[in-house]
């Protein structure tokens, strides 16, 4: 009974330790398999190449040409022959004001011009026929005298009673009010019925669309590294683009058209009207953009994304791929920041592959599984910041300490 009892107690402990050993064995044998898989990570080859260096100011669009519609008559407004909002050409029938009195004030005029030409007429008829009577010595010369003066008079009278028909004519085609320039109308146009005071009350805006200027303005600093610059560069203007309020870079590029006299006293800064083709009508006055300059020229400037730096300690670095295949941490300079990209001074070499994702859980030294990326399948541009979340924010990873 006993050995019986000892058999099947001695089974019982053979079967836990091989299912112990069992367990122990996969285990041991799944961590190489873990550390064989690797850390996940893609990967992008550091880029060399000429670099041009930008500088960024906040701009507003403003209209090139913007005139205030004003009557040069007074009256009501009795007929409306557009819209705000909407596009007029050069000439275009805009308003009508109440041209009753005008009217009148023309039929008057003209009465008068009319008396007085008959008085001149009839002066001029006396003035013929005293010079033949003083050629037949039947009149003194003095009387000759004195109706030539009469006609001159007269002339003169007449004269202004015609300038006076020409203003009222001219009062009369002034109620219907044109449009001085091409362009669009705002919106805060007056209603008919409205009176229009003559030089002051303004009916409506009209401002040019194509082209637009974007204005921004540069510290004085700012202003002479320019001047440097453009010296340098034997003349010639920066090229000058601007971003939109929604991130789309505007594709047509402006040109430097206007710079203040001075500094204004309250910002020390200068005023810079840049002008832009606007064919498409999309830029409108007021709207916000980023006006970007191009500078300097960086010859072979070594370019990193910037979600690829980390920052550590007051230190910066990135995460590449070792010569043996394994993350390795480089301290790294940074310069200047060009659209998703870090000018690197010195840390890293032309031919090193980036880490630009996974970096969130990686340590120095792990093994990686590596997916090759280019800055086209990442969205990484000169032209505009890297808007892509940086999931090296979340966790930093250690950098070597040698």
């Amino acid at each position: 009974m006993f050995f019986t009892k000892n058999k099947k107690l001695g089974a019982a402990v053979i079967a836990a330790l091989l299912a112990t050993s069992s367990v122990w064995i996969a285990g041991c044998g799944s961590k190489p398999q873990a550390q064989h898989m690797g850390q996940q990570v893609k990967v992008m080859q550091v880029i060399q190449q000429d670099t041009p260096l930008y500088s960024e100011y906040a701009g507003q669009i403003a209209g090139k040409d913007e005139v205030k519609v004003q009557s040069k008559v007074s009256g009501n407004v009795v007929e409306k022959f557009v819209e705000g909002g909407q596009y007029v050409e050069v000439g275009q029938p805009l308003y009508r004001i109440d041209s009753r009195q005008y009217e009148s004030a023309v039929l008057a005029a003209e009465a008068t011009l009319a008396q007085a030409e008959a008085t001149l007429g009839n002066a001029q008829t006396d003035l013929y026929r005293d010079q033949q009577l003083l050629a037949d010595n039947a009149i003194s010369e003095q009387t000759v005298t004195t109706q030539e003066a009469n006609v001159n008079a007269y002339q003169a009278v007449a004269d202004a009673n015609a300038a006076q028909l020409r203003k009222a004519q001219q009062d009369l085609a002034d109620t219907v009010i044109i449009a001085p320039m091409s362009g669009q109308l705002s919106v805060d146009d007056v209603a008919v019925g409205t009176f229009a005071a003559a030089g002051s009350t303004n009916l409506v805006t009209i401002g040019s669309s194509d082209p637009v200027y974007a204005q921004f303005s540069l510290s004085e600093t700012e202003y002479l590294k320019a001047v440097n610059i453009q010296t340098a560069n034997n003349g010639i203007q920066p090229h000058v683009t601007i971003t939109l309020a929604d991130g789309t870079v505007y594709p047509y590029e402006g040109q430097i058209v206007q710079a203040d006299r001075a500094l204004k006293s309250k910002t020390g800064t200068l005023t810079i009207k840049a002008l832009f083709p606007n064919p498409e009508h999309l830029l409108l006055p007021g709207m916000f953009a980023r006006v970007r300059l191009s500078g300097e020229m960086v010859p072979n400037a070594l370019l990193v994304p910037q979600r690829a730096v980390q920052q550590l300690l007051g230190k910066s670095f990135v995460m590449i791929v070792g010569e043996d295949g394994k993350s390795a941490a480089r301290t790294v300079e940074l310069g200047d920041k060009i659209g998703s990209y870090y000018i690197i001074k010195s840390g890293i070499e032309p031919g090193d592959n980036v880490i630009v994702e996974g970096l969130s859980s990686l340590k120095e030294g792990m093994d990686l599984i590596i997916t090759q990326v280019t800055p086209e399948d990442m969205g990484f541009s000169l032209a505009g910041d890297d808007t892509q979340f940086n999931d090296s924010e979340a966790s930093p990873a250690e950098p070597s300490k040698s």
